[in-house]
């Protein structure tokens, strides 16, 4: 049972554990619950008898009656430590497990899978999960061995009427499986309409702006409208049909205490059944009818969260990125006839072979989508190449663990992600054990000391989402500052100094020099502004994803026309004035 446990809610051993002890005691506290009946029973044989005896002590009834309610509280004060105490726990576990698997996943994963879909299945799915372990699955395995249990134990008293109580029961149940497949399919599409609905409310507000310049917001909150419109109707569609499911169900299991006096009372009747007896069925069907509607209740809920189990399951089971922990000493690159790209339709880098010096400033140069970017992504183990090898020292990276190569690289790319904290802390992700004054220094040597000291708060500033509280230009130098601080062996620079205002690009400059040229450090680079890497020891010239020229500047103007056009295009750009 354990894995079965495991394998349909996607929880681990001890969480499995835990649901199988939660389902032992929630069929004892049903066992415990027919207690009461007993002793109505006997309250009832007492008061049949009352003209045979003189004498009735109350005692006879509060004894086992208090009995019973303290093996019911120690029962449900297990069950409920297994249920939600250890449910709550295993949640936890879930949602560390999957941002485990998230953190072990290539970068591919998630240009493929939207993000805020994998947030709502951290938070959201597993939610609906855990409210489902600790009040439905625990119930619905007792159910599955109380009722057959049961019912032997009435057939034995008088098949008939026991016949008559469960088959009514027993078909109403057989009814709620038509509903699954409804559900599910209905779910699936609900929740995946859902987050289109959360997704497209969430573009509408960061893009608020934009859609108050160049769109009638009437026509934006009517297509809201209607994707809400839909919402709603696939949800009523999906409640209508479990219902009219339910429904049917539900009468079926009232038709079992009718059917017991149906046919209970002609054998009350001509003697072959015991007043007693007889009522004793017909309150051992009202309590099974009970216990029905509890158990039908949970069924459906495990019915519900199955997309969510779904979505679980597949993020758990994704590929990760493989590889052996390696101590990388030797920082040369290396590219051996390299082919990427992001989908089948178009390839991106066709068998692209490059050499890069332990400790050269080497350049990439190109047309727009050459693949460049994609160049310094496949260098990082972002992505895995599609075909040839990329080596670092000689250590094939698709053989390497990412951390390993994490450890020895550092990236500025154009696009900056600070988190919503101080500026001290979002420096301090270069190196976690960095001190205050060695964050300090990375700051200075970045240029950053000239804002940074005319906040507020100086370093304990917080800067707002993604750096929202600071230009483009500080954003990028707070990024520079990271790599400082990491002082890895390895930089990769991406186009860094674009878009910016003059006094931003010197200062970005001058603080790169000092970073590009310390510590015999491997420099890649890519940068639109092709006077910056004239100076390169060498630049690589790519043109539709493939290798046109490698060499110095002097070497390319003479031999690469490609090269000659970027450089044209360049110097038109500088002297551009409007």
């Amino acid at each position: 049972m354990m894995n079965w446990f495991k394998k349909q809610f996607s929880l681990t051993e001890q969480g499995a554990k835990n649901l199988q002890k939660a389902s032992l005691y929630c069929f004892l506290t049903y066992c415990i619950n027919m207690g009461p009946v007993m002793l109505l029973l006997y309250l009832a044989k007492l008061l049949l008898e009352n003209a045979a005896r003189t004498t009735f002590s109350p005692w006879e009834l509060i004894v086992p009656a208090l009995g019973i309610l303290l093996v019911l509280y120690l029962l449900l004060s297990k069950e409920y430590v297994c249920l939600y105490n250890a449910t709550y726990k295993e949640s936890a576990n879930l949602r560390k497990n999957i941002a485990e698997t998230l953190a072990d996943l290539p970068i591919a994963y998630f240009s493929k899978h939207d993000l805020s879909d994998l947030s709502e299945s951290i938070m959201s799915d597993v939610e609906r999960i855990e409210h489902a372990l600790s009040h439905s699955v625990p119930k619905i395995v007792a159910m599955f061995f109380f009722f057959p249990i049961m019912g032997i134990l009435m057939c034995f008293s008088n098949w008939k009427l026991s016949l008559a109580t469960l088959l009514p029961t027993i078909f109403s149940f057989l009814l709620i499986p038509l509903s699954r497949k409804l559900v599910v399919q209905n779910n699936q599409k609900y929740y995946h309409l859902l987050r289109e609905n959360a997704e497209a409310f969430q573009e509408h507000i960061d893009l608020h702006q934009e859609i108050s310049s160049f769109l009638p917001d009437r026509e934006v909150r009517e297509a809201l409208y209607q994707k809400m419109d839909g919402q709603e109707k696939l949800h009523l569609k999906t409640e209508m049909g479990s219902f009219i499911v339910m429904g049917c169900s539900s009468i079926f299991a009232f038709l079992s205490v009718a059917t017991v006096i149906f046919v209970g009372f002609p054998l009350y009747q001509n003697g072959s059944l015991s007043l007693l007896y007889f009522l004793g069925f017909i309150i051992a069907s009202m309590k099974l009818k009970e216990i029905f509607d509890i158990s039908k209740e949970s069924l459906m809920e495990i019915f519900y969260i199955a997309p969510a189990v779904q979505r679980i399951s597949e993020i758990k089971a994704a590929k990760k990125q493989e590889g052996e922990n390696t101590v990388l000493s030797d920082f040369s690159i290396d590219f051996q006839d390299v082919s990427f790209s992001y989908n089948e339709d178009r390839a991106i880098l066709k068998d692209v072979s490059m050499s890069v010096k332990e400790g050269e400033l080497f350049a990439l140069v190109g047309p727009s989508g050459c693949g460049k970017t994609t160049i310094l992504r496949l260098l990082s183990r972002l992505y895995d190449a599609d075909a040839g090898k990329i080596l670092i020292g000689g250590k094939d990276l698709q053989n390497t663990a990412t951390d390993s190569i994490f450890q020895k690289i550092a990236m500025v790319f154009q696009e900056v992600n600070l988190f919503n904290t101080t500026i001290l802390e979002n420096i301090r992700l270069g190196r976690a054990d960095a001190t205050d004054e060695e964050v300090r220094e990375a700051a200075r040597l970045a240029n950053c000391l000239d804002f940074i000291e005319k906040l507020p708060e100086g370093f304990q500033t917080r800067i707002g989402e993604n750096g929202a509280e600071l230009s483009g230009g500080e954003r990028q130098r707070l990024s520079i500052a990271r790599a400082f601080l990491k002082n890895a062996p390895i930089l990769l620079l991406d186009e860094i100094a674009a878009n910016l205002d003059i006094d931003n690009e010197r200062k970005i400059q001058e603080s790169l020099s000092s970073l590009i040229r310390g510590e015999n450090r491997t420099v890649v680079l890519i940068s639109h502004r092709l006077k910056s890497i004239e100076k390169a020891d060498r630049i690589l010239v790519l043109s539709s994803g493939e290798v046109d020229a490698v060499g110095t500047h002097e070497e390319l103007l003479e031999r690469s026309k490609v090269y000659r056009n970027l450089i044209e295009k360049s110097r038109l750009a500088e002297e551009f004035s409007y």
